[in-house]
Parts: C-alpha cells; sequence; structure tokens
C-alpha cells in the first residue's frame, strides 16, 4: 500500500445541549439528572477530539446535542435510537429531530471522509465511559473498538494498542481491544463500513474512562502517536 493515511477525528457525544424546541422533555428531576449523567454525554470526550484534531490538523465534527433527544451513533429503527425521555415525541416530530441532527451529523461525517485525498482515511470517533457500569469496576482504561473481520481495521487496532503500551504517558494503563464494548455492532462507524471499501476506509472508535478525566496532555500525545504508528503499520 502506498500514501499515508488522512485522519478524521469525530465526537458523537461529545455535548448535553437540549435544542429550546424540545426543553420541556427534560423538565422533570430525572431528567435533569440524567442530563448531568453520562447517560447524557460522554464527559471529556469534546476536549480530548479536539486536542487530538489540533494536534493531528484533521477534520473535527462533533455532536453537541444530548443523545437523550436522538442518538446519533445508533441507527434508525434501533431500540436506543430515541430515549426514555424523547421515544413519546409523534412521528413527525420525530422526524423533524432526524432531520435537525442526525441526519446533519452523519452527512458532515460522511463529507469530511469522502472529500480527503485519494487514499486510507482513518476515521476515530472519541467517546468516554463510566469506570463503574452496575456496581462493578470496569478493569479498561482506554478501549480501541474495532472490527475483526476486517483484516486492515484488525492490523492497525493491534499496532495501536502496542502502541499505546510502550508509550511511557500509558504504559500503566490497561489498554484493551474491543472492551468495553465490541466494535462491530450498531453504530456510525459500522455504517460507514458497509458504505466504504477497506481500502478506502477504517474505523475506530477510542472509549476513555472518565476515570481518566480531564485527560493529560500527555495521554493525548500518547493516543496521536499511536494513530501514527497506525498510519505507519498501514504504509508496512
Amino acid at each position: 500500500m502506498t500514501g499515508s493515511p488522512s485522519v478524521v477525528i469525530t465526537a458523537e457525544h461529545a455535548g448535553r445541549t437540549v435544542p429550546a424546541a424540545y426543553r420541556h422533555l427534560f423538565e422533570s428531576p430525572a431528567a435533569r439528572a440524567a442530563l448531568d449523567s453520562h447517560r447524557g454525554w460522554d464527559p471529556g470526550s469534546l476536549e480530548v477530539a479536539e486536542a487530538m484534531a489540533d494536534r493531528m490538523g484533521a477534520p473535527l465534527v462533533v455532536q453537541r446535542v444530548t443523545r437523550l433527544l436522538v442518538e446519533c451513533n445508533r441507527s434508525i429503527g434501533h431500540h436506543q435510537l430515541w430515549s426514555d425521555f424523547s421515544r413519546d415525541l409523534s412521528g413527525d416530530e420525530k422526524e423533524r429531530v432526524l432531520r435537525d441532527v442526525w441526519y446533519p451529523h452523519r452527512d458532515a461525517v460522511r463529507t469530511a471522509i469522502t472529500s480527503r485525498q485519494p487514499g486510507l482515511v482513518v476515521h476515530v470517533g472519541v467517546h468516554s465511559f463510566t469506570p463503574v457500569w452496575r456496581g462493578r469496576r470496569r478493569s479498561t482504561d482506554i478501549g480501541i473498538l474495532f472490527d475483526p473481520s476486517r483484516a486492515e481495521e484488525a492490523h492497525l487496532a493491534l499496532a495501536w494498542q502496542r502502541a499505546l503500551q510502550r508509550d511511557p504517558a500509558t504504559s500503566g494503563l490497561t489498554v484493551h481491544r474491543n472492551r468495553p464494548y465490541r466494535g462491530w455492532t450498531d453504530g456510525l462507524v459500522t455504517a460507514l463500513r458497509a458504505e466504504l471499501p477497506e481500502s478506502r476506509y477504517v474505523g475506530f472508535e477510542v472509549e476513555l474512562s472518565q476515570g481518566l478525566m480531564p485527560v493529560s496532555a500527555r495521554i493525548v500525545e500518547a493516543l496521536v502517536e499511536g494513530v501514527t504508528t497506525v498510519s505507519a503499520s498501514h504504509l508496512e
């Protein structure tokens, strides 16, 4: 393979903004508490995504509307597309939300990828996760999610994991592949894999424990260096 890959950074859960037309859905104490929790957004993901994009000179696409209105990392028809607070919207209201929030984000990410120079594009979706789930502490600090059925992604995910394990800034952290979530389940990256050939597109989601927040500049640099290693590994 020839040509250095391009990189595109995204953050699907960068904020917990509620558009004015839907604020009435989030007036209850339970809704406000959900907005402030990991259910409403991925704390720290925006700052990491911005720092990575700035460091790499990469395009950045973020979604600041809360996923409790509509989950931009789920496909239309998925049971998690709408939350407890938005699923009772009328059909017309849901279509308006999709038109105003869901489709624009998907289109912006797709355009950022397809408009890059010819050759491979490495898409990194930045997310964060709660370190304690249902009373149990997760062992993962950094997760690299990918589709193991795509050989190029599997190869590059392993290269990225090894780079992070060698870097002094992250060598003391637990770096897993396809934990705490599986990288091939429904999501934006999975949808783009179905649209774009592996010779053009590889997609990763990097999951950072919220226990690491705020993420240090040294960890961000390690993530960036890891992507650089991924690019070098692609050329081997």
